[in-house]
């Protein structure tokens, strides 16, 4: 057992002495779990005595009261144990992190709105229940009773959202009253308001940023006046939109701003020290721009955000430098690498063979279609986190063509007209090329491409938000059906009804395979898509996330842990177009190591 604390002396404390926190962000919802281990001996590797997660609450409790595997933290703490760091628990209830809605259930935003994130009682009631459930797994892991657990974070980066501080101090009285008694925390950005809003008496209040630490620290400083210095978000790196240009940062730069947080003397969590993946479609949003006309900036599936241990777990030259700089903080001489994990022996291809239409996809694994409603169900409204719902609505006639398009798309359409396609609508443009006439049947499946995570629009409804019009005439009588993607299992799959490709390119739910004779000896493979336009990858059941021609993101990263010794499944959901009946895999991408070489994804 030992104590660990936050003196009033600048310092934090281990039974008594005084202790720096040298941490990495490595999520281990990010990570498949026979990697773990592997990972945390990477960031043990680079100098690091302590590992920072957070926890996404729509991940584990997807409904109200349905919880899926909840101990997964509990495992990875122990995982940490095991690797000899210290861990830092942020559970929210909100976590940003670029993850799908910041972390919070759909059915959470969905019912409280605007109150999620305020002292509201009825999203509180949803939150207690949630840390029920979940602190369990951290209070009988805290460093008091043996565990790693030394500190956990009470809500995260509210600065950056709000100045309800009834609900911050809720939020962490709910903390201790499910058994968290390590030290809490706050963090936020190093500007006075952010400090001002989301900062609590009583708790350390830490900052996040990417570089000016002696600056950052003098304006914390401002808010906390003693205590230890830390920055809980170092950002070496960033995350990628689809449809922008790569993100890099210069490793040599990076470790100037690593080595000036720790001469301030200051503890630091390197954020991220292994990024990892958006498996599943979890990937979040942003919204840039005046409030009031924000664009939609979508995430990529990768997580690598330029981090010192890339995707596939290899050390870039970030990694090298990082490593040299906190040898000089270590205690003694820093352990050796683990093995490298291996790539692909050679390049191979996963024939598609096999096709079967979005209609027949959605007859098989589709919920049942709502009866007619007078505007379209939202996402929300049909209970839906990640997937696709197809809305149906007739042009009634005779009526001669007439502009057809819709309000409050989010995020992307493809349009059918009597069966036929007749294009693909975004947020920003809504509105067909083509007049429609009537009477005509008008489908439009709609795809969420990521829940914004951070920012005021946080929580925003998907789907078709307004309504289908025919010139200014709303149509009304729509039905809705929803394709989720958590219906994609290998049961289900195997009862569509497939037929040999046709060669047509259309949108469907496409499967092939390929042949692997050493899978054991595989730690990661790379999968690309030549020539297809938007849709979800799984091999082996494993959904590998989203990918897009849009790019900058071409190549998914597969983890060696789903591969099979002999034949492996791949299958491929296209909502737009169809390319090369065949996906490539490879050893994956080089490693990272030359700032203008780019991001390589």
């Amino acid at each position: 057992m030992a104590d660990f604390t936050v003196g009033d002396d600048d310092h934090f404390r281990l039974d008594g002495q005084p202790v720096r926190l040298l941490s990495g962000a490595l999520h281990y919802f990010r990570v498949h779990e026979a990697q773990w281990d592997h990972r945390l001996s990477m960031l043990r590797a680079m100098g690091l005595n302590c590992v920072e997660t957070y926890v996404p609450w729509n991940l584990h409790e997807p409904q109200p009261g349905r919880f899926r595997d909840v101990a997964a933290l509990g495992r990875f703490l122990d995982a940490a144990q095991r690797a000899g760091l210290w861990a830092i628990v942020r559970p929210g209830p909100y976590i940003c992190a670029e993850w799908e809605n910041g972390g919070l259930p759909v059915w959470v935003t969905g019912e409280f709105g605007r109150r999620v994130r305020t002292r509201d009682a009825g999203y509180l009631d949803a939150v207690r229940r949630w840390f029920a459930e979940l602190l369990p797994q951290v209070a009988e892991r805290q460093i008091d009773r043996g565990g790693p657990v030394i500190m956990v974070q009470a809500e995260n980066e509210y600065g950056s959202y709000g100045t309800d501080r009834v609900y911050l101090d809720r939020v962490a009285a709910m903390l201790g009253e499910y058994g968290v008694s390590v030290p809490l925390f706050t963090s936020d950005g190093p500007e006075d308001h952010m400090l001002t809003g989301g900062s609590v008496p009583g708790l350390l209040a830490t900052a996040n940023f990417g570089s000016g630490a002696r600056e950052a620290f003098r304006v914390l400083r401002r808010h906390q006046d003693a205590g230890p210095l830390m920055c809980m978000e170092f950002w070496c790196g960033w995350f990628e939109h689809w449809g922008a240009p790569p993100v890099v940062r210069d490793p040599a730069q990076a470790a100037d701003a690593l080595r000036e947080i720790l001469e301030c003397g200051a503890s630091v969590n390197i954020y991220m020290a292994h990024g990892g993946t958006n498996f599943g479609g979890w990937a979040g949003a942003n919204r840039s721009g005046p409030l009031q006309d924000q664009e939609l900036l979508p995430t990529v599936t990768s997580y690598d955000y330029d981090a010192p241990v890339d995707e596939y777990g290899r050390p870039t030259e970030k990694f090298w430098l990082f490593r040299k700089v906190l040898a000089e903080y270590a205690d003694g001489p820093l352990p050796e690498l683990p093995a490298e994990p291996a790539g692909l022996a050679a390049p191979l291809r996963a024939a598609l063979t096999d096709w079967a239409p979005l209609q027949d996809v959605l007859e098989t694994l589709g919920d049942e279609e709502r009866p007619e409603s007078g505007v379209p169900p939202t996402f929300e409204e049909l209970g839906v986190d990640r997937g696709l719902v197809r809305y149906r609505v007739d042009v009634p006639g005779p009526r001669r063509p007439y502009t057809l398009g819709v309000s409050g798309l989010r995020d992307r359409a493809v349009v059918y007209v009597d069966g036929v396609r007749k294009g693909v609508l975004s947020e920003e443009d809504g509105t067909l090329e083509e007049p429609v006439a009537g009477p005509a049947g008008v489908e439009l499946w709609v795809e969420s491409l990521g829940r914004v995570n951070y920012g005021p629009r946080l929580g925003e409804a998907k789907g078709i938000t307004g309504g289908v019009l025919h010139e200014r005439q709303f149509l009304h009588g729509v039905r809705a059906r929803a394709l989720r993607l958590d219906a994609f299992g290998e049961q289900a799959v195997a009862g569509v009804p497939f037929a040999p490709v046709d060669g047509s390119g259309r949108g469907g739910l496409y499967r092939g395979g390929f042949e692997l004779a050493d899978a054991a000896g595989t730690g990661h493979a790379g999968l690309e898509l030549p020539g297809w336009t938007r849709g979800f990858v799984w091999v082996n059941g494993f959904c590998l996330g989203r990918y897009w021609s849009a790019g900058p993101q071409r190549t998914l990263y597969v983890p060696g842990p789903v591969l099979r010794n002999g034949a492996n499944e791949v299958w491929v959901l296209e909502v737009e177009g169809a390319g090369a009946p065949y996906a490539e895999l490879g050893p994956g991408l080089p490693v990272r190591t030359d700032p203008a070489a780019g991001s390589g994804v």
